[in-house]
């Protein structure tokens, strides 16, 4: 079969990427590993920036968001038991919406779905062919069938470990990270939020965020030990250890309960660049992953979204191929402000094992010129609520 874009990857960057085309009159086929159900059953972050919201709402898929979706208008910061808010709308005139990854994927799937789109769950063997020519086609296997789809373009929408980005040979792409020295123990319960936003704890203890998913269902997390496994921590050593990590006033009024979801994640730094080879187009967890910290993980592919369907919408609309020429340059130019972002909260608020005492007393200092210094808040609005596209 043909298409005018195959898409691989079935997660919120490929399905929200397919919207928009659909919406533009540009085909397309989305090809998954998994089932639905399994991409659903992924636990990921929930704030999104404006840039995202607003691409919602360009694929028309806001509705449930609008209605059921947290505006925030700002942050709270804790280091011990001093705690001081960052207000996004007075700094940037900008909030965030608190809305979780998994809703947001299930309104897309729903919306494919309602449009009658090609979605192929559970494939195999998938191999991208000929990115580097004219004519790129994408093999796979499923139910123990071959198939094949010819295409004009391929959008690798297909994460980290993914077909996508091993596609480009070695070298021609180039790869920078950086792991960090701990993870993130987090867990889902069905318990009301310890407050209205979201509270970022630096403590002697290590990190702590406090998060939610909606009036009933909290979303926490613990800097964590890379040695840690899900069972050396039960309900009651993570809740006691949180209590441990956030001001006072905030452990006094936190509510615990079972937990429905318990995790740990690493946290790395990653880029590859280029995020074009000919045809191939990289898009999110693909090309660049950032640490959870700043909450730019489904925000980056977002913006690579952006860039990557306005080239594709200016190619078939208006014959012009700048978009696509210019996008890796652009989408990589905000993709690493993110990761700079990213990189300094996390030095700013987690524990590392080889901080002397004067690497201490700095980022005391850091957290202090940050509670004291408006233009330093506004720079961390700025950043958290999205820099612009």
């Amino acid at each position: 079969m043909r298409t005018q874009v195959a898409i691989i990857g079935g997660g919120p960057s490929g399905l929200l990427l397919s919207q928009l085309l659909h919406k533009s009159g540009i085909s397309s086929v989305v090809l998954e590993r998994k089932t639905r159900d399994y991409v659903l059953g992924r636990i990921r972050a929930g704030v999104l920036e404006v840039g995202m919201v607003d691409l919602m709402r360009e694929a028309g898929v806001a509705e449930r968001m609008e209605a059921e979706g947290y505006v925030h208008d700002g942050t709270k910061i804790s280091c011990g038991d001093e705690i001081f808010h960052i207000d996004f709308k007075k700094l940037t005139g900008t909030p965030v919406m608190v809305y979780g990854q998994t809703e947001v994927t299930r309104d897309l799937y729903d919306a494919r779905e309602a449009a009658g789109g090609d979605i192929r769950f559970n494939v195999e063997n998938v191999v991208i062919h000929g990115a580097d020519g004219d004519a790129p086609f994408v093999t796979y296997s499923a139910e123990g069938q071959e198939h094949r789809i010819d295409c004009d373009y391929v959008a690798g929408c297909d994460g980290f470990h993914g077909v996508s980005r091993q596609t480009i040979p070695l070298d021609v792409r180039k790869e920078y990270e950086k792991v960090y020295p701990f993870g993130w123990l987090g867990i889902l319960s069905e318990t009301p939020p310890v407050d209205d936003e979201l509270i970022y704890a630096n403590s002697e203890r290590g990190f702590a965020l406090c998060s939610m998913r909606n009036a009933n269902l909290s979303r926490y997390y613990i800097q964590c030990s890379l040695s840690d496994s899900v069972d050396d921590w039960t309900d009651a050593a993570f809740w006691e250890e949180l209590k441990r990590r956030i001001p006072r006033e905030a452990a006094d009024k936190l509510v615990t309960g079972p937990s429905i979801e318990k995790s740990i994640a690493p946290l790395r730094s990653f880029v590859t660049e280029p995020m074009r080879w000919g045809r191939l187009f990289l898009c999110g967890d693909a090309a660049h992953i950032v640490p959870p910290t700043g909450a730019k993980g489904l925000n980056t592919a977002a913006s690579d979204i952006h860039y990557l369907y306005n080239g594709l919408k200016d190619f078939y609309l208006d014959g012009t191929c700048d978009g696509l020429d210019a996008y890796s340059e652009k989408a990589l130019a905000r993709v690493w402000k993110a990761e700079r972002f990213s990189w300094w909260f996390s030095s700013l608020m987690h524990r590392y094992p080889d901080q002397s005492e004067f690497d201490l007393k700095m980022q005391q200092a850091e957290i202090a010129f940050l509670r004291d210094n408006e233009n330093a808040q506004k720079v961390m609005a700025e950043n958290y609520v999205g820099l612009p596209y």
